[in-house]
């Protein structure tokens, strides 16, 4: 790891993340009545209360979907900075920061598509999964090994701690 992520890594207090293609497959479930449903992996769960209880950052959702899976996931976690059907995710991240007080070095964000790299642009620290878009793996700053829906965020957010923590040199 570079000395510029670590140093990036350290001052980071809210992570921020997208859910489709971060924390899902990109794979959308619909039954014969129309009712979505969607896959999560339980390691980026596990993401979410390690960085609150190891590294004392709280996870946040910035997300164009509306789903009710999302928010049954946000409310199981503990994530209170949930935000859905977000049109410009950098101008809602803008608002969390001023009512946080938070500045963008302060603030890290993963998403994996096109819609994403404005915010992933807003923060002091981005990131995506493996399997992101092009453009996105062009201006991220730490690229997971990890697919979308198999532990990206929890690799990103297992990177943090450990920077913070002191456990990389």
């Amino acid at each position: 790891m570079s000395v510029e992520l670590r140093e990036k890594a350290v001052r980071i207090k809210l992570l921020l993340t997208d859910i489709d293609g971060v924390w899902t497959d990109t794979g959308v479930y619909y039954s014969e009545r129309g009712e979505e449903m969607k896959r999560f992996s339980l390691r980026d769960g596990m993401g979410v209360q390690r960085l609150r209880e190891l590294a004392s950052i709280e996870t946040g959702i910035v997300t164009g979907e509306n789903s009710g899976a999302v928010i049954k996931r946000a409310e199981k976690l503990g994530i209170v900075e949930t935000h859905l059907q977000v049109q410009n995710k950098a101008a809602t991240i803008s608002t969390i920061m001023k009512r946080r007080g938070l500045t963008p070095e302060e603030v890290a964000f993963i998403g994996d598509d096109t819609n994403d790299i404005g915010a992933m642009q807003s923060v002091g620290l981005c990131a995506c999964p493996a399997d992101a878009v092009p453009e996105v793996l062009q201006i991220a700053h730490f690229v997971s090994t990890k697919r979308g829906g198999f532990g990206a965020f929890r690799d990103f957010a297992e990177m943090i701690i450990s920077h913070i923590n002191g456990e990389v040199q």
